[in-house]
């Protein structure tokens, strides 16, 4: 059985429904991202499983009990938000003890508990450190500390890395993923973020519209879009309208290769930029490089065909043209998804 269930959750917003009928379901000790652009439903759907959002129609099911007639405070979840939300006349102490005071935890085993969890989230002996002399990166930290202070049987993070700097942000998301795996708790984040949910989740369900987009491992989505949104999504621009039949996809960048067994008929394709290469070939596609930019170990080109979308290219730094030349491209089928 599921820890948690979402069976036909529907929330309407006047004639807009914010979630359309959704079925998610999150196993004990797994990690899910929610992703999705601005207005998905990825933060009602976190709302309404806290309970501080009424679902009009559908239930929410914890270890199986349905969730209607249950208070947010006796649902058993933690949660953590962006913007911290500390207590500013607290101390970091006091911050995480907070819940565990609520729950009538006694003075010696809450002491005991929060000097565990500041040790656990890295910082050991801040107890008595005001909130105000804390860093963005440490009141995340005590955030979470206070989240799990009370043992919740499901932890949820509203964009939990939001407001942390590139660097911080890719340090903490590695350190979150293994203390998860490392106490057993079962998460259900949500976040815009496609970096960070790909490197913290064992799921990921990408939304659209109040809907599931997509749902797979991070790999499997990954690798295949489900479909032109999700991949645009997910960032890539190399998406066109193509027939697909006897191996090769029909576009208006001329006849590309496509892995055996895909789905023939009218659709569209996504080509990887590993996928788009550079070569001198007599039947390749005719481009102009228009810029080219350093990204460490490749560099990415932004080519114009004769017609059509530009295309965009990871090639190896020796590979790289110069901006302005005329190259060949040819395509190569394993970086190729012909979409739903």
């Amino acid at each position: 059985m599921a820890l948690l269930s979402l069976d036909g959750v529907t929330v309407r917003f006047g004639a807009r429904a914010a979630l359309d009928a959704v079925d998610l379901d999150v196993a004990e000790q797994e990690t899910v991202c929610v992703l999705g652009p601005s207005g998905s439903g990825k933060s009602t759907l976190l709302r309404v499983v806290a309970g501080l959002q009424h679902a009009d129609s559908g239930r929410v099911l914890l270890s199986g009990r349905d969730q209607s007639d249950v208070p947010v405070h006796r649902r058993g979840v933690g949660l953590m938000f962006q913007d911290h939300q500390l207590f500013p006349q607290r101390d970091a102490g006091g911050n995480v003890a907070f819940g565990l005071r609520m729950r009538g935890v006694g003075r010696v085993e809450r002491d005991r508990r929060v000097a565990e969890l500041l040790e656990l989230v890295g910082l050991p002996g801040a107890g008595r450190r005001a909130v105000a002399s804390l860093s963005g990166g440490e009141q995340q930290r005590v955030a979470l500390a206070r989240a799990l202070a009370p043992e919740p049987r499901l932890l949820m993070l509203d964009e939990p890395l939001g407001q942390l700097d590139r660097g911080l942000r890719e340090r903490l998301v590695v350190e979150l993923r293994e203390l998860f795996g490392r106490l057993g708790t079962t998460v259900l984040a949500v976040t815009h973020d496609q970096g960070e949910a790909f490197a913290l989740a064992d799921r990921v369900v990408v939304m659209r519209e109040g809907r599931i987009a997509q749902t797979g491992t991070p790999l499997e989505v990954w690798q295949r879009p489900a479909d032109e949104f999700v991949a645009r999504f997910l960032g890539f621009d190399n998406v066109v309208p193509a027939t697909v039949g006897g191996g090769v996809a029909d576009t208006v960048w001329g006849r590309i290769p496509v892995p055996d067994g895909s789905r023939e008929g009218k659709g569209s394709v996504l080509v990887r930029p590993p996928g788009v290469r550079i070569r001198e070939t007599p039947d390749g596609l005719r481009c102009v490089a228009e810029t080219c930019v350093f990204r460490g170990d490749h560099v990415a080109v932004r080519l114009r065909p004769p017609r059509g979308p530009l295309l965009e290219a990871e090639v190896p730094l020796r590979d790289a043209p110069e901006t302005g030349a005329e190259v060949t491209v040819a395509f190569a089928a394993e970086e190729v998804v012909v979409l739903g």
